[in-house]
């Protein structure tokens, strides 16, 4: 028997409870009574008060803490966990004050081509939340990409949370894109885009498969083919380089719809404010459910040619 008090051993590659990252409640209340950033019932974990304000991503605002950048009512921050009250406290990133309690925008903006999704450009190109005045002046962020020579529908929202179920991979939002490529298409090259090919990982270079949900042709020339291609989940940069890959260069890219959102109405440049019930929607499109695997595909049908 181990002396009263004593803690049991523990098996290796365990790890006690102080060594992870989540405070059980009566630790976090312990540490509280010491430290109220480290007290559970204070509030909501910063880097999910950050994410929701719309700095970065949880895993990214996790990352600027180990940098130093973050501060409490003045109070650098150096570790995790630390719980905040997004109303009373004051967060700062890099020295600049975060609004925490800052209204949710969500705005659809039809991205001209030249303009980037980037909120930092060292090229001072046209950026995507400069084409939005909108009257709250609250800090922007692109929910996903589009790169500088695609067009088409995206969202800008401070919405850390709506953000996170729209990109994340779990979460299958349908992206629409009507894709202009370079020549005349033959029925095996589509075959292969509907069956799906491999394509360099972005990290780590390996091949890893790419597939569309569905290509569907829109007009045949004998110069260009014209497509409908329908994505959930996209990597970057994918249906540039899958037409790539089988030798047929995108020449125009415009993203039509993203889940129950589309273009109507706009064009390039201008934008709009989403309706409470068009978020819903949104966020109600922002399903976990998985996929159905897809079975045979039937071959697009070709239209005819003109001459």
């Amino acid at each position: 028997m181990k002396p009263s008090g004593e803690q049991p051993d523990i098996p290796p590659g365990w790890s006690k409870p102080e060594q992870t990252g989540d405070a059980t409640p009566a630790q976090s209340q312990k540490a509280g009574q010491d430290d109220p950033l480290r007290d559970a019932s204070r509030g909501e974990r910063i880097q999910k008060v950050l994410a929701a304000a719309g700095v970065a991503s949880r895993r990214a605002c996790e990352g600027l803490i180990e940098e130093r950048a973050i501060r409490v009512n003045g109070r650098l921050i150096e570790s995790l966990p630390v719980w905040v009250d997004p109303i009373n406290d004051r967060i700062t990133v890099h020295g600049k004050a975060v609004k925490t309690n800052a209204p949710k925008v969500h705005v659809l903006l039809f991205k001209p081509r030249g303009v980037v999704c980037t909120a930092e450009d060292p090229q001072q190109r046209r950026r995507a939340i400069d084409l939005v005045d909108h009257p709250s002046k609250v800090r922007l962020f692109s929910v996903g990409r589009l790169d500088m020579d695609s067009s088409g529908l995206l969202l800008l929202t401070n919405d850390g949370e709506l953000s996170h179920l729209l990109t994340h991979p779990s979460h299958h939002v349908k992206r629409v894109y009507d894709v202009t490529v370079d020549g005349e298409v033959p029925d095996r090259v589509i075959d292969r885009l509907a069956r799906g090919i491999n394509l360099p990982d972005d990290r780590t270079g390996r091949p890893r498969p790419a597939s569309f949900d569905s290509i569907r042709i829109l007009e045949a020339h004998r110069d260009r083919t014209r497509f409908e291609v329908v994505l959930h989940e996209g990597r970057n940069r994918q249906v540039r380089r899958m037409f790539k890959a089988m030798e047929h260069p995108v020449r125009r890219l415009r993203r039509t719809a993203l889940g129950p959102l589309s273009l109507s109405g706009l064009r390039p440049g201008q934008w709009r404010e989403l309706t409470e019930a068009e978020v819903q929607r949104l966020r109600d499109s922002a399903t976990t459910r998985p996929r159905k695997k897809r079975g045979g595909k039937k071959r697009p049908s070709r239209p005819s040619k003109d001459k």
